[in-house]
């Protein structure tokens, strides 16, 4: 599904994330950790093109308009007047564009995604009338919606109750069952432990990529924690692949 070839990104050509290799195999259920200022989020907008290479590439298994994406709550402008269920319904909007009338089959659709994440009595509130959990429970209901095979996740449970970060890892999982891939940015290492096979740990570059259990060891979090993070401005420059 992903495959990195000695992949560089950064900023203003010093890097941030450095020489990573690698591939993320179709169905699988990985998280990407490590230190703020790791490389953790900027690794997903070197997948979505958002930023290109320094040095090396990514090579996709779909197209990237095709990819499920999720940003981090503090994007969402949540004073737009747009009611929870025209948000969910922007996940269909591959099938009719961002304006066109839904058919009674997609309406239903809206509808199921609604009940599944438990916000089917709020579909006509405005998104600023919800809790930070609610608003999260629309957001990967819209997600939901647009059936991507490769879906990236940027701290999906931050400043949310418990019992929504279980219910949407119940999710996630199913999406796992069903065949789809998921790369989830996340901070807290008991939910990674418990709901995650696969772990990425990273601080600039990779420290340790494979199963959870070994990633998440003593000796590779101890490394993180003398490894400095976030773009060096006195790392030395990095070509850009030639167009």
């Amino acid at each position: 599904m992903l495959r990195f070839d000695n992949l560089t990104l950064g900023y203003d050509r010093h890097p941030a994330l450095h020489h990573l290799h690698g591939h993320v195999a179709p169905g699988s259920l990985l998280a990407v950790v490590g230190p703020n200022g790791g490389g953790k989020s900027t690794l997903l907008k070197g997948i979505l093109g958002q930023l290109k290479p320094l040095t090396g590439k990514v090579v996709c298994g779909v197209p990237r308009q095709a990819i499920g994406y999720l940003p981090q709550q503090s994007r969402i402008d949540r004073s737009f007047p747009i009611s929870v269920q025209e948000t969910v319904a922007m996940g269909l909007w591959r099938h009719c564009g961002l304006f066109g009338r839904l058919p009674r089959a997609q309406r239903l659709r809206v509808a199921a995604a609604l009940e599944r994440v438990g916000l089917e009595r709020l579909a006509g509130a405005n998104l600023d009338a919800l809790s930070g959990g609610q608003l999260q429970r629309a957001l990967f209901a819209r997600l939901w919606l647009q059936e991507s095979q490769l879906m990236l996740l940027d701290e999906p449970f931050s400043a949310i109750d418990n019992q929504t970060a279980e219910d949407l890892l119940d999710l996630l999982e199913e999406w796992q069952a069903q065949g789809k891939t998921v790369l989830a940015v996340l901070h807290d290492l008991e939910q990674v432990r418990h709901h995650f096979p696969e772990a990425l740990l990273l601080a600039r570059e990779c420290i340790a990529w494979g199963p959870t259990q070994t990633v998440l060891s003593a000796d590779n979090l101890n490394r993180v924690r003398t490894l400095h993070a976030g773009p060096d401005p006195e790392a030395a420059f990095c070509s850009r692949t030639p167009e």
